[in-house]
């Protein structure tokens, strides 16, 4: 895989509708958009889906393009590659930083399928021509909350994700179950409670949740598996989940039933695959999550859940659920609850070029010197 440049864009995009957690509140979107260009001229688009604060992980906008800037690009440059394998295995030289990692392990998983003619889905060894669609409500109020899940409703989503924290869970699941009594219902608390509340959730049970995510802190999985003990709602396990060691240690402790596996998180698209293979061969279920991401994470997260393992509808919605205009066309798309699977070379979307640049605040150039 001769690599002749690799672009940085850092672009920022206002949501639809602000997205709400106990955490804070998301207005607008950063992302760092990689593309790898090969001496060809082809290029393969990956996405860094790092927050512009450090909310959810550690890592930022700021320190990812750091960190690919000034220490992953480098090794690229000193280590030619053959495989995207090469890529992640290489990376591991460096501690976490996991998202950085992905951006550009996933762009050149798009440059290879693309070298190779054939789908990224094919690539990974995907078995889907589809895949079931859920979507995030994501809510500060009840009417909202009930106002959007009908909108979904007729869009024919498969699985619904609330968010809740404790001053916002029972009451608004008890409304939820009552005026839908077989939604197929999850709930996702990014880390709000603890064991202290053990009890308030235990009575989630009543409920008949698909599964309760990351209820605990957003590092522990000691504290999960007492937990798990518990209650009979399944625990999916979200941010706690890094590497394939920590899916591995998890499941060993029965820290969880379910995993979410998103592979901006987990360091790209190597990894999240171990995690899958492990988790299907442990009979434990996994589901592809979603970061409020544009266009071209989302493309690699259709790509990952056509592996056989994901069972569980994942948080990949049409492009129209956050973006007036995405940087793909065409968008994606959700018909009758489900998400088409491309089969034409690399990701199957292309760049939407005037988008891309209209967004773009910062751009970096790195060409390499190919001898």
């Amino acid at each position: 895989m001769r690599i002749a440049q690799i672009k940085l864009r850092v672009i920022t995009m206002a949501l639809k509708s602000p997205f709400y957690t106990h955490l804070g509140t998301v207005t607008e979107r950063e992302g760092i958009i990689v593309e790898v260009i090969d001496s060809n001229g082809v290029s393969g688009y990956g996405e860094g889906v790092a927050f512009s604060t450090p909310w959810y992980t550690e890592e930022t906008v700021e320190t990812s393009l750091h960190i690919m800037g000034d220490v992953l690009i480098p090794l690229l440059k000193n280590q030619p590659i053959n495989h995207p394998e090469d890529a992640a295995i290489l990376f591991q030289s460096v501690r976490r930083n996991h998202m950085a990692k992905a951006g550009l392990e996933m762009a050149i998983w798009d440059l290879y399928a693309k070298q190779s003619s054939k789908s990224l889905a094919a690539v990974i060894g995907g078995t889907r021509e589809k895949i079931a669609s859920g979507v995030v409500v994501a809510s500060d109020s009840l009417k909202s909350c009930l106002n959007q899940i009908e909108k979904y409703l007729e869009e024919g989503y498969q699985r619904y994700k609330i968010k809740i924290n404790p001053n916002q869970d029972y009451s608004l699941l008890a409304e939820i179950r009552r005026r839908y009594p077989e939604l197929p219902l999850m709930a996702d608390a990014n880390s709000a409670y603890t064991l202290r509340d053990i009890d308030r959730l235990k009575a989630l049970d009543d409920f008949n949740l698909l599964m309760i995510e990351q209820p605990l802190a957003s590092d522990d999985i000691i504290e999960h598996a007492l937990l798990q003990k518990e209650i009979t709602t399944p625990i999916c396990l979200d941010e706690s989940i890094v590497s394939f060691n920590d899916a591995k240690n998890a499941i060993e402790l029965g820290s969880c039933k379910i995993i979410n596996i998103k592979a901006g998180r987990v360091g790209g698209l190597y990894e999240a695959k171990r995690i899958h293979n492990f988790c299907l061969s442990r009979g434990i279920e996994v589901w592809c999550g979603g970061m409020i991401e544009f266009g071209i994470s989302r493309a690699h997260n259709i790509a990952l859940a056509s592996l056989p393992g994901f069972t569980i509808p994942g948080d990949i919605s049409a492009s129209k659920r956050f973006w007036e205009e995405d940087i793909i066309t065409p968008e994606v798309s959700v018909k009758n609850g489900f998400v088409g699977v491309p089969d034409t070379p690399g990701i199957g979307f292309s760049i939407n070029e005037k988008r891309l640049k209209e967004t773009t605040r910062i751009e970096k150039v790195f060409k390499f010197e190919n001898k």
